[in-house]
């Protein structure tokens, strides 16, 4: 999507942006059974004040006591979408790595990490690349890619998204700097596949697979624009003139033809004469004055006589 800037006018690009944050889904579940638990020992204290009478004020306390226990222990079930996975760390260290569904983290011991398993997106900023032949342009793009190992997500790299949009950058920028301008206008697939190709295996080692890599736009100097608007249009009148002159060759040799087949047949001359004459139209410009044939055949007949 492209906006106007207000303050310098310009046309200037807006990406979408995405939210990395985990949506919390236990915290329902979480709140019906702390609920539950927090009723049954409500009922429980209650009827031990009416069996044992002990006062009231220690029913208070061991209730709190048993509301602390029971929301520090309800605090550990979470719910990982279908399209998570979670890396517990227990202790620091790494212990499994669980879901989709229902889990359960030990309070305290343990750490979750959620990733997200699905197809990502990340924008690769607008850069300045110098091409082959020395033309100055700026180049931005997208990169798809999917998490494939979780543990390795969060172990191997501090952060992962940041990391590829890195190494998307300098892979764009080297790869482009070893071309001529023309080829990254006209071949963008053999550009984006280089690319692609460029840090693809340095991802796997991340647990992490891309799967495509997009150039979105390609901007030039205006006067580099310029020029090659003029250069099409010179191209595209020499397509029309090449045109216009093979169009001219053939029509001459089919009227060659035609002139030849009417002096082979007799009366054609005459014909041809008059659908020119009906083409001319009844028009006040047109003045046509009519000679007969028949005489015109006798004055040339006559002149090879006398000859």
């Amino acid at each position: 999507m492209s906006i106007i800037n207000p303050v310098d006018g310009y046309m200037s690009r807006s990406f979408a942006t995405q939210s990395y944050e985990h949506i919390s889904l236990g915290s329902g579940l979480r709140g019906i059974i702390f609920v539950v638990c927090a009723a049954i020992s409500l009922l429980f204290m209650f009827m031990l004040f009416s069996i044992t009478q002990m006062p009231f004020a220690v029913i208070i306390f061991f209730e709190f006591i048993i509301l602390f226990v029971i929301s520090t222990l309800v605090a550990g079930i979470r719910i990982t979408a279908q399209w998570e996975k979670a890396v517990i760390l227990r202790f620091g260290s790494f212990h499994s790595v669980k879901g989709p569904g229902i889990i359960y983290v030990i309070p305290i011991l343990d750490y979750a990490k959620f990733v997200d398993m699905r197809i990502l997106t990340l924008n690769i900023p607008k850069q300045s690349v110098i091409t082959r032949d020395n033309v100055p342009i700026e180049v931005d793009g997208v990169v798809f890619f999917k998490v494939e190992d979780a543990q390795k997500s969060i172990i191997s790299i501090q952060d992962y998204r940041f990391a590829i949009s890195q190494y998307a950058q300098n892979s764009l920028r080297d790869v482009l700097g070893g071309l001529s301008l023309d080829e990254v206008l006209s071949e963008r697939e053999r550009v984006q596949k280089e690319v692609y190709e460029h840090f693809k295996e340095k991802v796997k080692e991340w647990g992490m697979n891309v799967d495509s890599v997009r150039i979105l736009d390609i901007q030039m100097p205006e006067d580099l624009k310029r020029v090659m608007s003029r250069q099409a249009s010179a191209e595209r009148e020499k397509r029309a003139t090449i045109i216009k002159a093979e169009g001219d060759k053939l029509a001459s040799v089919n009227l060659s033809e035609a002139a030849k087949i009417m002096l082979e047949s007799k009366g054609a001359m005459e014909l041809r004469t008059l659908q020119t004459i009906d083409g001319l139209g009844a028009s006040p410009s047109n003045t046509i004055v009519l000679f007969p044939i028949e005489v015109m055949q006798h004055l040339k007949n006559s002149s090879q006589t006398q000859q």
